[in-house]
């Protein structure tokens, strides 16, 4: 058993042993291209869309943060203030884990053999410009 806390909730983690069920596969094998514009996009050409969490968090993520610049290091307020700015974070960070939970789970439960393709494109985006 694990306990943790994150900004202001606490969360208690344990493991039981549950028996494996087969689901029915809609198709055996599927090929993921994860991209830029859309999170995932498979081989049977359905597209996952990713979440735009931090763009529309970024404007609170904003104000808080620039009000905690403004306490005072230490102080009650700046606690209050480090606690807002953990809470507006958590909750972008568990907005992105809601879909990718979403989409492997999906993945899961309808192909049996998964293949991804993860392409560097930074890398060749910088190999373009200078090659």
């Amino acid at each position: 058993m694990t306990i943790s806390r994150q900004a202001d909730r606490w969360f208690i983690s344990f493991k039981i042993d549950v028996p494996i069920e087969q689901t029915p596969k809609v198709c055996d094998i599927v090929g993921v291209d994860l991209g830029i514009k859309a999170l995932a996009t498979l081989s049977t050409g359905v597209v996952f869309d990713g979440a735009k969490s931090y763009r529309q968090a970024e404007r609170r993520l904003k104000r808080l943060q620039r009000n905690l610049s403004r306490k005072v290091k230490g102080s009650a307020n700046w606690n209050k203030a480090v606690l807002l700015v953990a809470k507006a974070h958590r909750q972008v960070a568990n907005i992105r884990k809601d879909v990718l939970h979403k989409v492997t789970t999906y993945l899961s439960k309808n192909h049996a053999v998964i293949g991804i393709e993860d392409l560097n494109v930074s890398g060749m985006m910088e190999g373009s410009l200078f090659g």
